[in-house]
This record gives structure tokens, C-alpha cells and sequence, in this order.
């Protein structure tokens, strides 16, 4: 199957899977549980969305590999994985705040990152109507307008970013803040890692950065950053909480200067 059949297949999925969360919140949000801290949450909604994308890829490509943020990893008879955040920016959606997105995304090879071949990837946000997504070598698109990523202004980059769950982290976040303000014009902290990663895509956002990031947090975002014209770029030598830098060539150049030669 080609990057663009899979792209297509991805997109549907995800705009289905998103429709159902959007119909979840509408209709009230039921909490299952906490994760790693009381601020990590999952949501009946996640486990649904997730069992439905699930049984789409089973009926559409039986055999290929499987993971999930909520129900982990299953192998494949192929070398091919699917990477799936069902709902990725849950207390966002939990809190009714429409900043959240259903991420699929479709990898070859092992589901390390830091070997896998990204074949496609979509990134749907319901409430606001739009889907982003990519094929490898095929550019990238916001519904079907292709996207690419923007260059700063001579204001600076309008830069967005992230913060972990747990509280000990929050102090080394704000500091790298610190470090990076002085290129940026403003910063935004929106919530939802795929989110912030298509909208650097579109050009809305100049750069991203946050470390911590999961595999199906990135998935279908870095793809569709590098389709877009841009960088996506995790530093080894911050491997205790691996940074995730994304942008065009420059921004991410800078962001890497001033995060790393500062610490």
C-alpha cells in the first residue's frame, strides 16, 4: 500500500474516531482514571475512540502492528505499525476546551522512533473542522489546501510549548523557557503536542518545543512538520526527558543553540 493510500486511510479513520469524541464531550465527560499523576488523566472517551480506530485497522489492514497510548503495543504479522493517540490533549477535553485532536499515524519498521520509517499521518481537531495530514513524499495538508511551514518575522517567533504532568519537571520547563524568550515574540502553550506540531506546519506557529513527548504524541506531527517543509528534531543528549524541536531549519537551529549551550 502506497504513503498516499495510507494517508487517505489514516484521515478517515481519525475523522470518524473524532466525530465520536466530539459526540463523547457533547453528551458529558466521564473520568476512568489517573495515569502517571493525579493532572494525567484518561477518559471513557479515550478508551472508546481508541477500540473504534482499532477495529477500523483490523477490518482495513489485518496483520499490521498496533500502538496505542491506551492500550499499549500488539505486533503485527508486517513491518508496519500504526501509532495512535486517540484523543491527544485530554484535559483540554476534559475541561471543554476544543483544543484537541484524534493523531494516527502509520510507520515502518520498529515502533522506536528513532528507527521507524513514517509512511503517513493524520492529525483531526473536530471541533474546529480540520485535518491535517501527510504522506511520505507527498507534502502536507490542512483539509486540502497543501501547507508548508513560515519563517519568523522580524518581531521574532511566535513559539509554542509544553509542560510535563509531573510537578517536579515544571522548574526545568519554565527555565528553558527562559532561555528561549529572547528569540520569540510571544509563546503559546495550547495543550495538545499534535496540535501545536500541525500548526507549525501551517505556519501558524513559528517553532515548537517540549520535552517528554511519547511516540504517538509526535507521530503523525513530526511527518507532517518534515512534509511541510520544516524540522523535527529529538537532541540525544537530553535523554532523560527527551526534547522535541520542531520549526524550519533556522528556528530549530536556534532553539537547539539556546536550550542545549545553556545548560
Amino acid at each position: 500500500m502506497s504513503p498516499e493510500a495510507y494517508r487517505q486511510l489514516a484521515v478517515d479513520i481519525a475523522q470518524e474516531a473524532g466525530e465520536l469524541a466530539r459526540q463523547r464531550r457533547d453528551a458529558g465527560v466521564a473520568l476512568a482514571e489517573t495515569k502517571s499523576t493525579l493532572a494525567d488523566i484518561v477518559t471513557d472517551a479515550d478508551r472508546e475512540v481508541e477500540a473504534l480506530i482499532r477495529d477500523r485497522l483490523r477490518a482495513e489492514r489485518p496483520g499490521e502492528g498496533f500502538l496505542g497510548e491506551e492500550s499499549g503495543t500488539s505486533a503485527g504479522a508486517t513491518d508496519i505499525t500504526w501509532v495512535v493517540d486517540p484523543i491527544d490533549g485530554t484535559v483540554n477535553y476534559a475541561s471543554g476546551i476544543p483544543l484537541y485532536a484524534v493523531s494516527i499515524a502509520v510507520v515502518q519498521g520498529s515502533p522506536d522512533p528513532d528507527t521507524w520509517v513514517p509512511l503517513a499521518g493524520a492529525v483531526h481537531a473536530p471541533v474546529l473542522g480540520e485535518t491535517f495530514s501527510a504522506a511520505n513524499g507527498g507534502g502536507a495538508q490542512l483539509n486540502s489546501r497543501r501547507i508548508h511551514v513560515a519563517e519568523p518575522s522580524a518581531a521574532g517567533a511566535l513559539l509554542a510549548t509544553g509542560f510535563g504532568y509531573d510537578p517536579a519537571t515544571h522548574a526545568g520547563d519554565l527555565a528553558t523557557v527562559g532561555r528561549v524568550m529572547p528569540m520569540a515574540r510571544d509563546l503559546r502553550r495550547g495543550g495538545s503536542a499534535a496540535l501545536d506540531l500541525s500548526f507549525v506546519a501551517a505556519g501558524r506557529l513559528d517553532g515548537y518545543f517540549e520535552r517528554g513527548l511519547q511516540p504517538w504524541d509526535f507521530a503523525a506531527g513530526s511527518l507532517i512538520v518534515q512534509e511541510a517543509g520544516g524540522v523535527f528534531s529529538r537532541p540525544e543528549q537530553s535523554a532523560a526527558r527527551r526534547m522535541n524541536l520542531a520549526g524550519s531549519a533556522g528556528v530549530v537551529t536556534e532553539l537547539r543553540r539556546r536550550i542545549f549551550d545553556a545548560e
